[in-house]
């Protein structure tokens, strides 16, 4: 099975101070919204959109975005960059 892939990638820290990551497929995003612990209306958005992604009922840049917005609402900000 091929990748989700999105443009442009985005940027999201990790559980080590000072590193982050770059994700540009749905796939990742999906991987990486499972580690988070503060998890809130948009992850829950975030995650149904990515399996809608996976599913090819909506664009991987709609899964991208769902999961920057995902990223940026939780205390603190995921997304970076």
């Amino acid at each position: 099975m091929s990748r989700h892939w999105f443009s442009p990638p985005v940027y999201v820290r990790t559980d080590y101070p000072g590193v982050r990551v770059g994700v540009s497929h749905v796939e990742g995003a999906a991987e990486e919204l499972m580690k988070w612990t503060n998890r809130g209306h948009r992850w829950d958005l975030a995650v149904r959109i990515c399996m809608a992604a996976l599913a090819d009922k909506v664009s991987p840049q709609m899964a991208a975005k769902a999961f920057l917005a995902a990223a940026k609402d939780v205390t603190p900000p995921m997304a970076t960059g």
